[in-house]
């Protein structure tokens, strides 16, 4: 994880990377127990101005992904960032037809998404990541 967080950082650039050929993003939230920050790569998919869509699939398994369960415990520690960007952001979870044409929107980038839900039983969370 350590390398990929360094690679990404390399790009340096204004425009934001691709990873596994998709859009990506680094999020950084505060540990639910550690209370220390934690990096990841993730999928990050433009959803207008200063808007981002990511998905909590951890593959299709059957646990939420720890940097989802930091957001919830920590909403007001969570950064990303896009490119050379860096921003502090608000995590909103989209429910019902709003998390559906997401999920859509997002499956026509990278169809592997689409896969994940058939994967497991609990229903996969897409947040909206926006500029605070």
């Amino acid at each position: 994880m350590k390398l990929q967080v360094a690679n990404y950082r390399r790009s340096k650039g204004p425009d934001q990377p691709r990873m596994m050929g998709f859009p990506a993003l680094l999020l950084t939230t505060v540990g639910a127990r550690s209370g220390q920050r934690r990096t990841v790569p993730l999928g990050g998919f433009p959803d207008g101005p200063d808007a981002w869509l990511v998905v909590a699939s951890a593959g299709g398994g059957r646990n939420h992904p720890a940097w989802f369960l930091n957001m919830a415990k920590n909403p007001d520690q969570i950064w990303i960032e896009v490119g050379n960007r860096q921003l502090r952001v608000v995590a909103d979870s989209l429910r019902g037809g709003e998390r559906e044409a997401a999920l859509n929107r997002i499956a026509a980038i990278a169809p592997r998404y689409q896969g994940y839900q058939k994967k497991t039983d609990r229903l996969i969370p897409i947040v909206r990541l926006r500029a605070a």
